[in-house]
């Protein structure tokens, strides 16, 4: 990443708020403020950020969220995310609760109907290139094809404040593939969770070598005849998936959303942190104001 002094964290909200809520939903501490609203999930979400910004320094933050369950991708794809089951009753209040709080605390919330916040992510990460450096913050790993020279990716691990940081460099250390071409095995392996299939009976470590030696799907489309007879057919066989998966795969990165980097400065707790607290019955999260 460039040595630009500032640097803008870019969150992706619901990969937050998620895996907050399921790390003590299984001991079932629901944490029910005054008004009845369980709020272990945003207490959890909070303090992800808190320890985020304390290691990325950031100068300015934004926080980017899904607007519903309908994007243009269901329009492409009826099975998209498909089998997903809905969130629990307890998760259910907390997804509001969580903008409001963020807003509270001073961060910018953005989502745009139609886009997932990965679109939304990707096209704040593309806008901001020329002026500013930026940090994604996300548990999915799909946010990897974004790694830019001006764009780091920080995939989530267990606990408060432990990363898996990805640049450029360290990306292709470990996949032996650049981030763009990561579209591209996606598209070939498929992905359960977002319920596309790619093609069937090619998984990652196949899908990593064809564009390792071929750079791409076109690559490996123009080379069939040189791969193994079992694989030529089962890509023959899922051709319209394929192209299909990859256009599902690729992050949208021209969303019709305006940034203003005004508008995004951190400038550290406000003296209202503690009335935010106090409002919306979050004392876990006092120790990390004081």
């Amino acid at each position: 990443m460039s040595e630009n002094r500032e640097n803008l964290l870019v969150v992706d909200g619901m990969a937050l708020l998620f895996r907050a809520f399921y790390a003590t939903a299984v001991s079932k501490q629901f944490m029910f403020n005054q008004q009845g609203i369980p709020t272990n999930g945003v207490q959890g979400f909070m303090r992800h950020m808190f320890a985020a910004i304390r290691q990325s320094n950031p100068t300015h933050t934004l926080i980017c969220w899904d607007m519903g369950s309908q994007t243009f991708r269901n329009e492409l794809y009826d099975g998209y995310k498909a089998g997903r089951t809905a969130p629990p009753e307890e998760m259910i209040p907390q997804f509001d609760l969580a903008k409001e709080v963020a807003t509270g605390f001073g961060f910018v919330n953005l989502g745009v109907p139609g886009f997932e916040a990965d679109d939304c992510i990707g096209t704040i990460t593309v806008q901001a290139a020329s002026s500013i450096s930026t940090t994604v913050l996300s548990g999915d790993k799909d946010l990897l094809q974004l790694i830019a020279p001006t764009n780091d990716v920080w995939i989530m691990q267990k606990g408060y404040g432990n990363y898996k940081r990805y640049n450029e460099a360290t990306f292709f250390e470990e996949m032996g593939i650049t981030p763009r071409q990561f579209i591209d095995v996606k598209a070939l392996m498929g992905d359960t969770s977002d319920g596309y299939p790619g093609v069937r009976g090619i998984g990652e470590k196949t899908a990593i070598k064809l564009i390792q030696e071929y750079q791409s799907i076109e690559g490996v489309l123009a080379n069939l005849d040189k791969l193994k007879p079992a694989q030529q057919t089962k890509i023959q066989e899922d051709l319209a998936m394929l192209e299909l998966s990859q256009k599902l795969a690729k992050i949208h990165t021209e969303v019709p959303l305006e940034m203003n980097l005004d508008s995004l400065k951190y400038n550290g707790f406000q003296e209202d942190a503690y009335s935010v607290i106090e409002k919306y019955g979050l004392k876990t999260l006092t120790r990390d104001v004081e």
